[in-house]
């Protein structure tokens, strides 16, 4: 497991729509050491902080294997790393990682607290709005981390495992209760028993869980 590419971008304004739209989504590729500080990586940050960013967002992470997928899906765009958005291509890790899982990357430690869920900003950085559908659909949405331990971080880091959490909700168990399979009850109560899980997380699936139990 090790980090393939590392990606920031501060905040720019786009045209969507006739309007001006502030987002950090495009990211590229940056070599050296960069610190990997509570909120994000030096030299990047969030436009929206009310969906974006926070201790639970604080640095977006998407698997190099999946690149390989879109490319076959989407053949006709140029598929730079960092186009999702994401902080570290990483490879070795993808959407079976537990909420709660840790890791140690070069200096830093991380921990795993929640899938990706797509808003119409990846729209704008793709040229087209049925990504947003197909990205959710793909169940290939990356996850986010929390940091544990400020650090410096960088491409060819290796990813070691330090911690796997017992409890077995994955992230692709919190994306299939989030869009394909909302009343499954016994992984709704699972799922709200993981610390690690923000708690606006919860919050949703305690709703969902009212409509699921009979």
């Amino acid at each position: 497991m090790k980090i393939i590419s590392l990606n920031v971008g501060r905040p720019r304004l786009v045209m969507s729509k006739g309007e001006a739209v502030s987002t950090g989504i495009f990211k590229k590729p940056v070599e050296g050491r960069v610190m990997l500080r509570t909120l994000n990586l030096d030299g990047d940050r969030q436009a929206d902080l009310t969906v974006h960013g926070g201790p639970t967002k604080a640095v977006y992470a998407y698997p190099v294997e999946h690149y390989e997928f879109w490319r076959a899906e989407l053949p006709e765009m140029e598929l730079p790393y960092g186009i999702f958005g994401e902080n570290l291509t990483v490879e070795g890790l993808d959407e079976s990682v537990n909420i709660g899982d840790a890791f140690r990357i070069g200096e830093a430690e991380v921990m795993v607290t929640e899938p990706r869920m797509p808003c119409y900003k990846l729209g704008i950085r793709f040229g087209r709005a049925d990504i947003i559908r197909r990205f959710l659909q793909s169940r290939r949405t990356g996850f986010y981390f929390s940091v544990l331990r400020e650090g410096e971080v960088g491409a060819g880091d290796e990813v070691k495992a330090l911690a796997r959490a017992s409890h077995g909700v994955t992230i692709a168990d919190i994306v299939r209760l989030y869009a394909f399979d909302k009343r499954d009850a016994e992984t709704l109560r699972r799922a709200l028993e993981v610390e690690a899980l923000p708690e606006s997380w919860k919050e949703y699936f305690r709703e969902q869980l009212k409509k699921a139990e009979p």
